[in-house]
């Protein structure tokens, strides 16, 4: 899809990366454990608001389990159709910090990229704070580029800041 499949990391073969199509107690515990891992900031995901996200046509929710059926990380795609032609972006890639390293990030961004590929997107954007040094490294050896564009944000008045 972007660049070539490289050797990542070292692989956890245990992981089994999985579409979310319904919601449970796990799930919601899951990504309220997470969540936080990736912004202090967000408010905890609400049963509602998984709900939503995997039942859109529009968002793809994956989550990566280990061997136990634990989740141990997530991401969200979204797709959408612009006059330019199908696109593609991935939100809120997080995999729990007492196992980073594990190859899980690159399990989860792999599947997004084939599912993205197979929806007719021929390219996946995404976005990383430069303090998140790890991810942004495993994003370049996934094959993405860093592009020379400006990202705005328009913040709704009512908005926390």
């Amino acid at each position: 899809m972007t660049g070539p499949r490289q050797s990542d990391a070292p692989r956890n073969d245990g992981i089994e990366v999985t579409e979310v199509t319904s919601v449970d107690p796990d799930v919601i515990d899951a990504l309220c454990r997470l969540i936080p891992q990736l912004s202090s900031s967000a408010p905890a995901p609400t049963m509602a608001d998984i709900g939503e996200i995997a039942t859109s046509p529009a968002t793809v929710l994956l989550v990566a389990r280990d061997d136990a059926g634990t989740i141990v990380g997530s991401l969200t795609l979204v797709l959408f159709r612009a006059p330019t032609g199908p696109r593609a972006w991935i939100e809120d890639v997080v995999v729990d910090t007492s196992i980073r390293g594990q190859g899980i990030g690159a399990a989860l961004v792999h599947e997004a990229l084939d599912r993205a590929g197979a929806a007719g997107a021929l390219t996946v954007d995404l976005t990383s704070r430069p303090s998140r040094e790890a991810a942004n490294r495993l994003y370049v050896r996934l094959g993405f580029e860093q592009r020379a564009t400006n990202v705005y944000r328009w913040n709704h008045p009512l908005a926390e800041r």
